[in-house]
Order: structure tokens, then sequence, then C-alpha cells
């Protein structure tokens, strides 16, 4: 008499009851794999026997299963060695100062008789543009500078302030940030604003490597545009 049970278990359903455990390892799902197979076998209708390309289909089914766990496995050990080198390589930026996104600017008292020092920043644009302006603001929002920088083209293009205000004075020392308006013909051009800051450290993340700055942000990689 068979046993409707396991006599059920066909195709691709043994396979799948086999490796359906998330906590079992590759060699358990074989294992329990082969005696749901020989069960089925043992207890299949004689008058109505498996055939040989259905149990050949079986056989194949698991190998299947099995070798996309063995793939699996190692494309999640290539993952891991790929963000290992990553850290190491990314850790050689420790110490170097690196443009990326942002908007802050800080300026030192100067040594008395000495002129301020220049504050270096970026505008990178994705397209030529005819005219470029830049507005320095100091922390309660008032605006210290105004650059007008003319036609700038595509890519990072560098930028300094001298650290003086629009009345030829020397800005006081502290923190500001800027804004960027661009144009080309009248037509407004997307400008990011870019400034460097020093790599402090480097962590793995769930979402990859980043580089911990000294100004307080974190960045990816794929954020450098470049360092020095």
């Amino acid at each position: 008499m068979a046993i409707s049970d396991t006599s059920s278990i066909s195709g691709l359903n043994a396979a799948t009851a086999a490796s359906s455990a998330g906590n079992v390892s590759g060699a358990d799902s074989e294992q329990r794999f082969l005696k749901l197979l020989v069960t089925q076998l043992n207890n299949q209708d004689p008058l109505n026997p498996m055939e040989n390309a259905e149990l050949t289909s079986q056989l194949a089914q698991m190998s299947t299963v099995s070798g996309i766990e063995r793939l699996n496995t190692a494309l999640s050990g290539l993952v891991n060695q790929t963000g290992a080198n990553q850290v190491l390589q990314a850790a050689s930026l420790i110490g170097y100062n690196v443009l990326s996104p942002g908007n802050a600017l800080s300026t030192s008292e100067p040594k008395a008789g000495d002129a301020p020092a220049a504050v270096p920043f970026a505008v990178q644009l994705p397209a030529t543009a005819g005219t470029v302006e830049v507005k320095i603001v100091n922390a309660a929002g008032n605006t210290v500078r105004t650059l007008t920088l003319g036609p700038m083209t595509e890519g990072v293009n560098a930028v300094s302030w001298d650290g003086k205000a629009d009345d030829g004075s020397t800005a006081p020392a502290g923190a500001y940030s800027f804004s960027v308006s661009a144009a080309n013909n009248g037509t407004r051009v997307e400008a990011t604003s870019l400034v460097f800051s020093q790599v402090a450290a480097v962590k793995q993340g769930a979402s990859g490597v980043t580089l911990e700055l000294m100004s307080g942000q974190s960045i990816g990689l794929a954020d450098v545009r470049m360092f020095l």
C-alpha cells in the first residue's frame, strides 16, 4: 500500500523540502532529500512506478540547489574580502585632506601684520556655465563676501577666498558657509559646492566603506573628488 504523504513528493518539491530549513547545512539538506527520495521509491505505486526521467530530474534539481548554496557561500566570501581590501586602501587616506560635497568654511586669526590665509574650496558643474557667483555668509546668515567668478567649465573648478569682506577688511576668524549660483545664457546650471576636510578615520558600515572627517561629516569613497 502506498503512503500518500511521501508519494506526493516529486520534482522540485523534494528538493525544496530538503532545503527549506534555513538553519541546516548543505550536507543535512542533501541527507534529508535522499531519505525522502528513498521513502518515495519504497512506497511508490507498483502499477505506476517512477520513471527514470523523473528520478534523474529530481537528482539534477537537488544538485542545482546544492550548487547554488556553494555559489552563494563563495560570493559572500568574495564580497567580504573586497570590503576588507577597500578598508585597507581607504586607510591610506587618513591624515590627508579630501575634497568632497559640503559648504562649510573656517578662517583663523592671522598673525599681526600678515594677510589672512586663503581658504580653498571648489565648485563642480555638470556643464559649462557662463556666470558663476559665490556668496560667503557668516554664522548669523549675513553675506560677508560675494565672489563673481565669471565663466567656468564642466567638472571640478578650484576656487579660493582671501578671507576678506566686500569692503576690503579682514573677516573675523570663525565659521562660515557659502552658496553657489551658476547659469549659462539665462539657464540655471546646478552646481555642487565642494570643501576640503582632513580624514580622521575609516570604517566599514552596512552601506560600505565610509570616511570620518575632522569636520564631523561622514562620506563614502565615491564622494571623494580629490585628495592632497
